[in-house]
């Protein structure tokens, strides 16, 4: 496979993303992996515990660990699902939002550092192309 292929620029292009933010986030009390949970459950309150593994790519296991750290931290509660009473669903608290403020900011700059030189038409055909991969990929059928 070609460098210049699309899979291989995109992968090495979210290398690069994770490894920038780790580097910013070292100022943060929370860890990259925290964080991804933290801004998944912000987009998705109520998620249940085995919905966040699946879509942070995680066993449930290693989301157990990382939330019961936001839960010490104040940061994450979880509530018994009224539809399962063997399943907890994961809300944040009001003390989540200095975190993701700080890592809104963080986005902001990496975003900013990995578009420059582009124009804001090349930006948009960008956001457009890697959408429609994106929904290209979540909808296909597995086999």
């Amino acid at each position: 496979m070609s460098q210049d292929s699309l899979c291989f620029m995109s992968s090495d292009l979210a290398r690069l993303l994770r490894r920038t933010f780790r580097q910013r986030m070292s100022e943060l009390e929370i860890s990259f992996e925290q964080m991804r949970a933290l801004v998944s459950i912000s987009r998705n309150q109520g998620i249940r515990q085995v919905e966040l593994a699946d879509l942070l790519d995680v066993q449930p296991i290693t989301l157990v660990h990382q939330l019961d750290q936001l839960m010490l931290g104040g940061l994450v509660e979880r509530r018994p699902d009224p539809s399962d009473r063997r399943a907890y669903q994961l809300f944040l608290t009001d003390a989540a939002e200095p975190h993701l403020a700080a890592i809104r900011k963080i986005a902001k700059a990496v975003e900013q550092e990995m578009l420059a030189g582009l124009a804001e038409t090349e930006i948009t055909h960008a956001r457009n192309a890697l959408r429609t991969m994106r929904e290209n990929l979540s909808n296909r059928k597995t086999s």
